[in-house]
């Protein structure tokens, strides 16, 4: 599945390709992509494909295409503080970029079938949170994962606000899926080759709306052929926040809105006077049109009735900022700064604390 967009030359100009085709629609979504580099979660010789529209696969690690992530995201409405599951939770991608809108008061389980993914999924979790530098912009809800097949889990688990199934659903699993959730709760799941938008709206009540035709594996079905009986999926606690993790939220939210309140002061008094513009001369190349007619091609120059007749281009004036010419090798942006971790570090606390309110941050 996949091929929706263009690839991009990197993570930001393919969410700029999903954006412009409508797969990203909402801000909290894009932010949640811009934040994690998709091809961190790819093997590092795998990494040249990593910005196309296209999944990914390699032994039992597996990337849904970015399109179909998009639609995903888009599709459980997501907001802070809910709970999700997501089965057959794979890389721990998406249930990353979930933990960024969810929040610190959020729940965030993953079952996957092969411990070696899960293995996977934990480093590339770690990883994230030591060394990208989007971490310290959100208040994150971590994923936790646990091994089983989706299929078995154990009928006393609480449910859901948000459920997401990774694999194609057979029909008869439709009403198992339907009652890991909440009233009120969003399943997002392919389902007879349409990725399909469940809405529970009462206890026996549902809300049905097909988003797109979508080509899944289908769901592994449980083998009960070792023991005869089934291995039941435990998930975990929803655990209440310890009292030092409360803090640390408390405080990293609190340095937060002091730094926008200096933001603020700084540009509310510092406004600059806007740049004054020249008008500089560039070429503008004339265009050849394709004319598609029923089945025949038809290929064209269209004149502009400016062209002159020696020339192929027309010169045009355009405006830009007056100040001085700067060479290619300046352009390049300095990197961003990190001002929650220039505060925290500036602060007059032990080190330990805080290296703990930096998360044991690399970066």
């Amino acid at each position: 599945m996949g091929g929706a967009v263009s690839a991009g030359e990197d993570n930001d100009e393919l969410i700029d390709n999903l954006k412009e085709a409508q797969y990203i629609r909402t801000e909290l979504v894009e932010q949640a992509f811009r934040a994690i580099d998709r091809a961190d979660y790819y093997l590092e010789e795998f990494k040249d494909n990593a910005y196309k529209d296209l999944a990914w696969k390699h032994g039992n690690i597996h990337l849904s295409a970015p399109c179909i992530y998009s639609e995903v995201m888009e599709a459980l409405d997501l907001q802070p503080g809910l709970s999700f599951l997501n089965l057959g939770s794979g890389t721990g991608y998406l249930s990353s970029m979930v933990g960024l809108i969810l929040g610190p008061f959020g729940v965030n389980h993953g079952v996957e079938l092969h411990s070696d993914v899960i293995e996977y999924a934990k480093q590339k979790l770690d990883f994230f949170i030591k060394t990208s530098d989007s971490f310290d912009k959100f208040e994150f809800c971590e994923p936790s994962f646990v091994i089983g097949n989706c299929l078995e889990i154990s009928p006393d688990c609480t449910q859901y606000d948000r459920v997401y199934c990774g694999a194609g659903v057979q029909k008869e699993h439709e009403d198992y899926m339907k009652n890991l959730l909440k009233v009120g709760g969003i399943l997002v799941m392919p389902l007879e080759e349409k990725l399909t938008k469940i809405t529970r709206t009462g206890p026996s009540a549902w809300e049905t709306k097909k988003i797109l035709a979508v080509s899944f594996a289908p769901l592994i079905q449980p083998n009960h052929a070792d023991s005869g009986k089934s291995r039941l999926v435990h998930l975990p606690p929803v655990a209440v926040r310890s009292l030092q993790d409360l803090a640390r939220i408390a405080i990293r939210g609190t340095i937060k809105k002091i730094i926008h309140q200096e933001a603020m002061s700084k540009a509310g008094n510092g406004l600059k006077n806007p740049p004054r513009f020249k008008r500089r001369r560039v070429r503008r190349r004339r265009m050849e049109t394709i004319v598609f007619l029923d089945k025949e091609v038809f290929a064209s120059r269209i004149s502009n009735p400016s062209d002159d007749s020696n020339n192929n281009s027309e010169d045009i004036e355009e405006e830009r900022p007056e100040e001085e010419e700067t060479k290619p090798s300046e352009l390049k942006p300095d990197p961003p700064v990190n001002f929650l971790r220039e505060k925290v570090l500036s602060l007059p606390l032990p080190d330990p604390l805080k290296y703990y309110l930096l998360y044991y941050r690399e970066k």
